[in-house]
């Protein structure tokens, strides 16, 4: 017999690279999880009245929504590439040690060291030149001992960050996706759900909105799904023996030649697998 059943809970994504089924990402912090198709109709007429349809192929669509989440996510829209550099503005008030010096905190980038008086930011700049991470103005009484500067730069930093670009050289991957749930039927037993795309493009477009007096962001991300080589679009799976197992996922990365995993049983640590403790209670 076919129980009815009911959801209320949003799906966690498994992301896969449509052409090797890699894994490239677990998403398991979404708010609301959307997954839906529509084949629009065209018809012949005749005297005026529609007498033959003709369908159109079939499209579907994947929205997410959170809040929560890690930076990788990003990374999603641009082929998965995350790059350890980035260009930061800098913005320092600096006492001068000596007459006609500044040491600057950081390594800036030739030309983009900017000089004023503390109270002057913008303003009348202190002409001088730069070696290292030392300026020297080219009056030396325009910079005095004892006296704060304000110095903004550009630093071009190489380690402790990640940067995610969004340009015209690199695009979207396509993946392969399941979004798995689990619905509840009329006695209350959990059922597996699983909502398969089999051909999908992110969306190149991201709008975040920052507020100091409203909700946290949240960030909606939407893909495009369409068929395959086989003509598969989309699948909705009902998972009816509920005594098999999640297979739980582990890999190797082959751009780092180490193991990963998403795993909740199992963690990585020194390039070794571990499994995480379980207490006599299950927890």
């Amino acid at each position: 017999m076919d129980k009815n059943m009911a959801n209320r809970m949003c799906c966690d994504l498994d992301i896969r690279d449509y052409y090797t089924k890699a894994p490239v990402m677990r998403v398991d912090f979404c708010n609301t999880t959307t997954y839906g198709f529509n084949s629009d109709a065209v018809f012949a007429n005749r005297k005026g009245a529609k007498a033959i349809k003709f369908e159109s192929p079939l499209e579907g669509n994947i929205d997410i929504t959170f809040q929560v989440h890690p930076f990788k996510v990003y990374s999603l829209l641009n082929g998965g590439q995350v790059l350890t550099d980035a260009l930061l503005v800098r913005r320092e008030n600096i006492t001068a040690s000596v007459d006609g010096k500044l040491t600057l905190q950081h390594s800036p980038i030739m030309g983009s060291v900017f000089v004023y008086t503390e109270d002057d930011f913008t303003g009348q700049e202190i002409q001088g030149s730069v070696a290292g991470n030392t300026f020297t103005s080219q009056t030396t009484s325009d910079i005095k001992s004892g006296q704060i500067y304000t110095v903004g730069y550009l630093e071009k930093k190489k380690d402790g960050v990640k940067r995610i670009a969004f340009n015209n050289r690199n695009y979207s991957s396509v993946y392969y996706i399941q979004m798995i749930t689990t619905n509840k039927d009329e006695d209350g037993n959990d059922v597996g759900m699983r909502l398969i795309a089999y051909k999908c493009c992110p969306k190149r477009e991201l709008e975040i909105q920052f507020s100091s007096d409203d909700s946290p962001a949240e960030i909606t991300m939407s893909f495009e799904c369409f068929q395959d080589e086989n003509e598969n679009v989309m699948d909705i799976v009902k998972i009816e023996d509920s005594d098999s197992e999640e297979v739980e996922d582990i890999w190797i990365n082959f751009a780092t030649g180490t193991l990963e995993t998403y795993s909740p049983t199992y963690y990585i640590q020194n390039g070794y697998l571990l499994q995480n403790e379980v207490k006599e209670d299950g927890y």
